[in-house]
């Protein structure tokens, strides 16, 4: 496949980072939040197999935050996400799908309370802030709402503990997963939490002074020498073994949470009030008519950059295929498909169109590892 650059302007904004990745050889950016994102260093099958054993250095700073704050910011918080989140605390991220009024998912990001009355949502690829702003000018709420200046780096891979260790000291070790802290680096204090979108461990700093950002990240590929260091970035491979899912790859807002797997972050029987409540009480009533599935094809390349049809035997239409890569794990492509309903067995075989050649393919559960 044929690839094109990206013409930076101020409406796709680059980051902190950004001089030091493209010195560092990134060869690959995609679009999110408005902003570059890397998405390749060179061969993606090599990134995936240093990625699980040893550490990366990622710009991430395309996952942006949307701050709200003020006496009714837990209200607004609570009313976007089906998640109760009334015994959060402070400390703590908390994954919530973010719903509309019909239950359909408007962005799946990590909630950050910072207090009671200051909360971050770091965002997945959607306008978040734009539905925060509307929700809290129909209901009147007292908050404050706007994106904080913070640039997210996130150290990834089964080392990145060590190297972390190594400079911000023994402290960092105890941080539980999902829980964040404040740790110093030569003066300014950045929020960092353990967390990160890949399933190898790791930490994601939040940094809010830009030129001690860059003096850590820099630092940071210093310190991490002898662990194999390297620049990475989400990897394709990597997220699709784990299900890590991707808003607008493999779900959109014409997809409820159910649909999704997400259903211990549905919380219908409590008292929450939240956006979507009675159309979500309905549907787990009634009962879904698709649900995300994984998929495994018997080949050893694919590209996805739009749905591919899944069809049974009488190509009838029974799903789609929104996201896939090879796997040198299982060597075979492995995908993420929303199926129709009566087509959830396990080994139910599709069929599916790639290249302009006819394979076949089997359902199965996620996550494949």
């Amino acid at each position: 496949m044929k690839n094109y650059s990206i013409a930076k302007s101020r409406r796709l904004r680059s980051t902190p980072y950004t001089s030091r990745i493209e010195k560092q050889g990134v060869t690959a950016y995609t679009i999110y939040n408005h902003m570059l994102l890397p998405a390749a260093f060179g061969s993606v099958e090599d990134s995936y197999h240093h990625l699980k054993e040893h550490v990366q250095i990622w710009d991430v700073a395309a996952e942006r935050q949307v701050e709200i704050s003020g006496k009714d910011s837990a209200k607004l918080v609570q009313l976007m996400t089906c998640r109760d989140l009334s015994k959060s605390k402070d400390g703590r991220c908390y994954y919530c799908p973010i719903i509309d009024d019909q239950g359909g998912l408007i962005n799946d990001p990590v909630v950050l309370r910072l207090s009671q009355e200051k909360w971050w949502i770091s965002i997945a690829d959607s306008d978040v802030i734009l539905f925060a702003k509307g929700l809290a000018i129909g209901n009147k709420f007292d908050v404050k709402i706007f994106e904080p200046n913070v640039d997210i780096m996130a150290v990834q891979g089964p080392k990145s503990f060590k190297l972390m260790e190594k400079v911000f000291g023994e402290k960092i070790t105890k941080l539980k997963f999902f829980g964040f802290d404040y740790f110093n680096f030569e003066g300014a204090d950045h929020l960092i939490a353990q967390s990160g979108w890949s399933k190898q461990g790791g930490y994601e700093i939040y940094v809010q002074n830009t030129e001690s950002g860059q003096k850590l990240y820099d630092h940071l590929f210093e310190a991490g020498k002898e662990f194999n260091v390297k620049p990475g970035c989400p990897n394709l491979i990597e997220r699709i073994e784990s299900a890590l899912l991707s808003f607008g790859n493999d779900m959109d807002n014409n997809d409820n949470p159910f649909e999704c797997g997400f259903d211990k972050y549905v919380n219908l029987d409590s008292d929450a009030k939240f956006l979507g409540k009675e159309k979500l009480i309905k549907i787990k009533e009634e009962g879904i008519t698709k649900k995300l599935m994984g998929i495994k094809i018997d080949i050893n390349e694919i590209s996805v950059t739009g749905s591919l049809d899944l069809t049974d035997e009488n190509n009838n239409l029974i799903g789609e295929l929104r996201s896939a890569c090879y796997s040198p794990h299982f060597k075979k492509v492995i995908g993420i498909a929303m199926m129709q309903k009566g087509y959830w067995n396990l080994e139910q075989n599709v069929k599916v169109v790639v290249n302009g050649h006819n394979c076949i393919g089997k359902v199965c559960d996620l996550p494949f590892i």
